[in-house]
């Protein structure tokens, strides 16, 4: 059997194949459903402040914070739809599959505090890939201080199923919906765009990683990071209106901003931020970066949409506080339309494009 590991190195996370031959690998069956519990308790409760049951019993029980919302998301993640396991290692599948939930939930502005993981395991699947999977889960769990409070496990015919729920909190006054972007609105992106489907092309095409730019690129991909922190701070600071994480391409998400608040907008191609690593795989294999961008989802950065009297406080404070830049790439009008400015200076109709779980 090939299983794929990630060890750390200077350059970042390298994925290498290694052989199981010899090693003893257990079964879920040899330890038993409630063996299998206990063995992955540890390490799943971060903060016990408000937590009366966590793992162990029929169900969770925690006290929710007085008067804040309470936000819930839930990803669903199915091998061979969503995933390869040829292809990451258990750790970092159980890190982005937190990670997109993470997400969802800074997407809202809000605060994650509790998950809940549901997993269906194939007959083949060892004790040991489990044992990373969790891993990966815990780690970014306790990065962001998120408990794992319980979840569901069963067994499945052949493919790995895993489900994440978590559950978050924010103040109503500050919830970051898709519906309240407003003609006049900066657009604003936390990050670079692009660099998770490069990764993903490199991982699929095979492309050897001969320099560090190449690694960035597929750490982008296998473990992208959740703007968590940097959304609580935007939803706090007034004037940001609507937001959205980067999940399915730039195109794609902005285009359910846009049909949620009933507005057009205007991007301009040469705003859009683009690493210097994507450029530089993009002029080593003849492809275009802008497209990359467009198009090219699971980069998670945040879409925001900021009032114009409040962008330049807005993006002086994030700068000042992050010390990244945070892009502007284009403005919300009542269009009804998404377009672009081209480097020429034309302007042209964009198709959403991105990705579609039943396309």
């Amino acid at each position: 059997m090939h299983c794929l590991r990630t060890r750390s190195h200077a350059g970042g996370a390298r994925i290498e194949t290694s052989h199981s031959k010899g090693q003893i690998h257990l079964k879920l069956k040899e330890i038993g459903e409630f063996g299998w519990i206990d063995r992955i308790r540890g390490g799943c409760l971060i903060r016990q402040d408000t937590i009366l049951k966590g793992i162990g019993d029929d169900a969770a029980v925690f006290f929710t914070l007085s008067d804040m919302a309470t936000l819930v998301t839930t990803d669903l993640l199915v091998e061979r739809v969503h995933f390869l396991k040829n292809a990451t290692s258990a750790f970092n599948l159980g890190y982005k599959a937190m990670a997109m939930n993470l997400s969802d939930i800074a997407a809202m502005g809000g605060e994650p505090r509790e998950a809940f993981v549901s997993i269906g395991i194939p007959q083949d699947c060892s004790i040991e890939y489990l044992d990373e999977l969790y891993e990966g889960m815990k780690h970014l769990a306790a990065e962001h201080r998120v408990n794992i409070l319980g979840g569901d496990t069963t067994g499945s015919k052949t493919d790995l199923i895993l489900n994440i729920t978590v559950v978050g909190t924010i103040l109503p006054s500050e919830v970051l919906y898709r519906h309240a972007a407003q003609p006049g609105d900066a657009i604003l992106s936390t990050g670079f765009l692009g660099n998770s489907r490069a990764g993903l092309h490199i991982i699929l095409e095979g492309i050897p990683i001969d320099a560090p730019f190449l690694q960035k690129l597929v750490d982008a991909h296998l473990k992208p990071r959740p703007y968590v922190l940097e959304a609580r701070f935007l939803a706090s600071l007034g004037g940001v209106h609507a937001a959205i994480d980067v999940s399915d391409g730039l195109s794609s998400d902005l285009s359910h901003i846009l049909k949620s608040s009933g507005v057009g907008a205007q991007l301009v191609a040469q705003k859009i931020p683009i690493s210097e690593n994507l450029k530089r795989f993009c002029a080593r294999f003849s492809r275009d970066p802008l497209e990359y961008a467009l198009s090219g989802g699971e980069d998670y950065t945040l879409l925001i949409t900021v009032s114009p009297d409040r962008e330049k406080t807005v993006r002086e404070a994030y700068e000042k506080t992050f010390e990244t830049p945070l892009f502007l790439i284009g403005w919300i009008n009542d269009s009804q339309r998404l377009e672009m400015v081209d480097p020429s200076g034309a302007l042209n109709e964009v198709t959403a494009s991105g990705w579609d779980h039943f396309k």
